[in-house]
């Protein structure tokens, strides 16, 4: 994932949150807000209840690994910010993908459906 299309600050954070749709499953929570320029944008935040540092950076590559491998399910023009539940902690990489990936389908089919 390059640079520019990271969301790190708290202000974008809160605005893509507060003004975008949330999608949800077991083990992911999902906000997606439209933005105008050429490419998507992804946060990712694992908190402090996951575990220690170690493992919520381990949590954020395997997620970031997922984003990197499936870009093309993500819609252009977007940002996301994607929150790591930790029921996640209990399941393989596998399960975590293709939870993922689930889920962005489901919604890609919310965008459209407005």
């Amino acid at each position: 994932m390059k640079k520019r299309n990271i969301v790190k600050t708290k202000r974008d954070f809160n605005n893509i949150i507060n003004n975008g749709i949330c999608i949800k499953n077991k083990h992911f929570v999902i906000y997606i807000l439209d933005n105008n320029q050429n490419h998507d944008n992804f946060g990712i935040s694992v908190g402090k209840k996951v575990g220690n540092a170690v493992i919520r950076n381990k949590y954020k590559r395997k997620i970031r690994n997922i984003i990197d491998i499936y870009r093309k399910d993500f819609v252009n023009n977007k940002d996301y910010i994607i929150i790591l539940r930790s029921s996640a902690l209990s399941i393989s990489f596998q399960e975590m993908k293709e939870s993922l990936i689930l889920l962005l389908r489901k919604g890609a089919k919310n965008e459209e459906n407005k």
